[in-house]
């Protein structure tokens, strides 16, 4: 009877050696899912020279300069929320803007400061002697010709003076890692991104570790401050309601697998190629990684990916589900990697090697042979 349980218990073993356990799909099963008619099927692509070449010339195109563009400095323009502060003029012998007692007519000139004026939501403001004028959407220099058309025939020889004293309407709002978060004003000078970040205190970060993100209507970019500085092109010009905002290490990526270590691994501003996320992560295991078998997880661009390796991989956002296939078994491939940028949000696989399963088996089999062996001894 004893010696029955214990055949039992080795089938049971044996049984379950079916299924073993593992840190994600095998070599084998990712090809697999690259197939014509696979179940979610993904695009499967061979980190070569022309994977690396598409990559960089999609990198190179998602610069600030290439996708915002860079015009010339706008001139001031009065919007609703600013102040202005006004003065009119009016030569002798002056009519309508004489203290009385005489001095109307002396032989000069009279003028009237008026209070500070806010500009409404409607764009306008109130002026003696003229009444409402809409100042909204235009430069001063157009409001003082029309304040000047509005005193003729009322003042002799008009003249107006207008000057924009708090911008609150053209704006850069600069935030994150640097000294002081604040709405930077924008002027007629052409405030560029560089310019943003030293009027609020510069970078507390080291340059190397910091990333530019800017926020423009619908549009949001990221770029390493380090490029910035080296290409003056990306250093562009400021638009009003731009959004800056300075990160530190906002990059990383999962290390899943094989590897000597799992975890999620924060990169620096600069990027991180391939080579050095594996060395980051300790290297592959050589008891256990595939040196065949390393993999790159992302949602690519499909003009990246191209139409041929796309075929029916699964789509989310419009970007395709994306596997790059990284052979170290080939010796330019340690070269390679060296040229292959991690994104944010990668997952980096390695997978197990056909033998370290079974491995595995043998040690099953082997517990579960001792198992059996020490149970019908304990028997007899």
């Amino acid at each position: 009877m004893w010696q029955c349980l214990a055949g039992l218990s080795l089938a049971g073993l044996l049984g379950g050696c079916s299924a073993f356990g593992g840190s994600g799909p095998s070599t084998a099963s990712i090809v697999r899912a690259s197939k014509p008619g696979a179940a979610d099927a993904i695009a499967l692509i061979p980190v070569d020279a022309d994977a690396i070449a598409r990559l960089g010339s999609a990198r190179v195109k998602r610069g600030f300069a290439e996708t915002l563009g860079d015009t010339e400095a706008d001139p001031t323009i009065i919007g609703p929320g600013d102040s202005i502060d006004i003065t009119l003029w009016e030569a002798p012998p002056a009519l309508l803007f004489g203290s009385g007692g005489g001095l109307a007519g002396l032989a000069t000139s009279q003028s009237l400061n008026l209070p500070q004026q806010m500009v409404g939501n409607d764009g306008r403001v109130t002026i003696p002697f003229v009444g409402s004028v809409a100042v909204a959407g235009r430069t001063t220099r157009q409001v003082e010709r029309d304040l000047v058309a509005g005193l003729k025939g009322k003042a002799n020889a008009p003249q107006a003076l207008v000057r924009l004293s708090q911008n609150e309407a053209r704006t850069v709002t600069v935030l994150g890692e640097v000294a002081a978060s604040r709405r930077l004003p924008l002027t007629s000078r052409g405030e560029r991104l560089l310019d943003a970040i030293a009027a609020a205190g510069g970078s507390r970060q080291p340059v190397g570790k910091t990333t530019v993100q800017i926020t423009r209507a619908a549009t949001t970019l990221s770029m390493p401050l380090d490029d910035i500085i080296r290409d003056p092109r990306q250093n562009v010009r400021m638009r009003p309601g731009d959004v800056v905002a300075v990160l530190f290490q906002p990059f990383s990526f999962t290390a899943l697998g094989a590897g000597n270590l799992s975890a999620q691994v924060p990169f620096e501003a600069t990027g991180m190629s391939l080579t050095e996320a594996l060395g980051r992560i300790g290297g592959l295991r050589d008891d256990r990684a595939d040196i065949k078998g390393v993999f790159v997880f992302r949602y690519e661009d499909p003009a990246v990916v191209g139409p041929l390796a796309q075929g029916k991989a699964r789509r989310e956002d419009g970007r395709v589900a994306t596997v790059y296939r990284l052979d170290l078994s080939n010796p330019s491939s340690l070269l390679l990697s060296q040229n292959f940028a991690l994104n944010d949000k990668d997952v980096v696989f390695v997978s197990s090697a056909p033998a370290a399963d079974f491995q595995k088996f043998l040690g099953i089999v082997s517990s579960a042979t001792f198992s059996v062996v020490g149970i019908t001894n304990a028997v007899q």
